[in-house]
């Protein structure tokens, strides 16, 4: 289970129906409807949230109106209508670690979704979120190859210029 934190609008085809498709899952998790995944550590950030239900819903409809947009037809009946905007925090150093992750999924699934995806210049999270400092979440499972795209903050803060400095993805993360 992967919920991104990213906006959905860098998703690929088979992303966007992925994480619908698990965010109807976590939905079905925190509502206590399914005795799986009850400590899964993608839903850390849904639990701390006042009420989870809402938060996952307003994930979820954010995910709908990018397959709206897209023309996919994704059951709205399965959600219920929450906009809510700026809720949960994320750290900068998540995005930059998951947007790293995306760019090694697209790249092996669309090549044309990843020439767009490495012209990115400011990435943007799900509205749901609120970007602030910090390095990759606690409750993100690493493994020793991942460790290679992360951006360790400096004492005041700043995060080596902004800079993904893996030579396999020379981005420039602007936020």
């Amino acid at each position: 289970m992967r919920l991104w934190s990213l906006h959905p609008k860098y998703l690929d085809a088979y992303g966007l129906l992925a994480v619908w498709r698990e965010g109807l899952l976590a939905k079905k998790v925190l509502a206590g409807k399914t005795k799986a995944y009850q400590n899964h550590p993608q839903l850390v950030r849904f639990r701390e949230y006042r009420n989870p239900q809402l938060a996952i819903n307003a994930y979820l409809y954010q995910v709908f109106l990018e397959a709206q947009r897209r023309g996919y037809n994704f059951n709205l009946k399965k959600i219920e209508l929450v906009e809510l905007k700026r809720i949960i925090p994320i750290t900068k150093g998540q995005v930059d670690f998951e947007f790293s992750h995306l760019l090694k999924k697209v790249k092996a699934r669309d090549e044309d979704k990843y020439e767009e995806l490495l012209k990115v210049k400011r990435i943007e999270v799900n509205p749901v979120f609120k970007l602030i400092r910090g390095k990759v979440a606690d409750w993100e499972k690493l493994t020793p190859k991942d460790t290679s795209y992360i951006v360790e903050e400096s004492e005041e803060g700043n995060q080596n210029n902004n800079q993904i400095t893996n030579e396999k993805y020379p981005l420039h993360l602007l936020f």
